[in-house]
């Protein structure tokens, strides 16, 4: 197991509990779950830190996946007492987005790192995308799917999210929206789908990686603890005011501004996996 100078855990330390902060914002803020923040962030920071490229992608995403449960349910709470979340969705979708985050969990921990880390990468570019151009006014249909289709839709949003270690709501905010249900409600209910996504995940990933070689200090397979204890503080502390925010801003700016973050570190792990 590597071991990390105290020179190099400071700067973590002081580091992590912002990027908490920024996470749990954004998830309140705009549903897409802070592992969109959290997974690139770590994954640069284990860069540095020297971490071995074949679990490096790896413990990032399992780390996420285990802050997002708390940052989850915390905004989840806030999106609640104001009514913007569908609970009849949640228990209609929930056995297929938990097929699909186990799929995915034993998926990402089969897969090599540069493979983990290239399939990130590419995800992030389309949302990325989406978020810089997608229009409210964009329609698939007027309501969900049903039967085989929404088994389906719910399954593939579980296993992309547990593969990317980020919360439901940078596939299920887009999805809802695009059949109609408006997007507070979208990014409420978004919220309570981390928390199905976060919890399975999480366990999938120690279970994949209980025995890997190379795992950083403080590690539970796949999910560094010291990186949990540092980000889920802020995290769960800034989520609420994200979720309130969300009920009284013009997202429209932040989104674009949040979209040229995702495209330019997307294009930042596409480099150094081409490198």
């Amino acid at each position: 197991m590597p071991s990390w100078p105290l020179d190099q855990l400071l700067p973590l330390a002081i580091a992590l509990p912002l990027v908490g902060t920024a996470a749990g914002l954004i998830a309140g803020l705009l549903g897409v779950g802070g592992g969109i923040v959290i997974v690139p962030v770590l994954y640069h920071v284990f860069t540095v830190l020297g971490l071995d490229e074949a679990v490096r992608m790896h413990v990032a995403v399992g780390t996420s996946l285990a802050t997002i449960i708390a940052t989850s349910t915390s905004s989840w709470r806030s999106h609640a007492r104001k009514g913007a979340v569908d609970r009849d969705l949640l228990r209609s979708w929930g056995p297929f987005i938990l097929v699909g985050v186990a799929i995915g969990s034993l998926a990402a921990g089969w897969v090599k790192g540069p493979v983990l880390t290239g399939i990130f990468a590419g995800f992030a570019l389309l949302v990325s995308l989406h978020m810089a151009f997608g229009r409210p006014e964009w329609r698939l249909g007027h309501s969900l799917p049903t039967g085989a289709a929404k088994a389906g839709l719910a399954a593939l949003i579980g296993g992309c999210s547990a593969m990317m270690g980020i919360g439901g709501g940078t596939f299920a905010v887009p999805t809802l929206t695009l059949f109609g249900t408006p997007i507070h409600r979208a990014v409420g209910t978004a919220s309570a789908i981390g928390l199905i996504i976060g919890i399975p995940g999480t366990i999938g990933f120690i279970l994949t990686g209980w025995n890997a070689a190379q795992l950083p200090p403080f590690s539970l397979g796949y999910v560094n603890l010291l990186g949990v204890a540092a980000i889920l503080p802020t995290s769960m502390a800034a989520a609420p005011w994200g979720a309130r925010l969300a009920h009284s801003l013009d997202t429209r700016l932040l989104r674009r501004a949040f979209a040229v973050f995702l495209f330019l570190t997307s294009l930042r792990m596409a480099y150094g996996l081409l490198n």
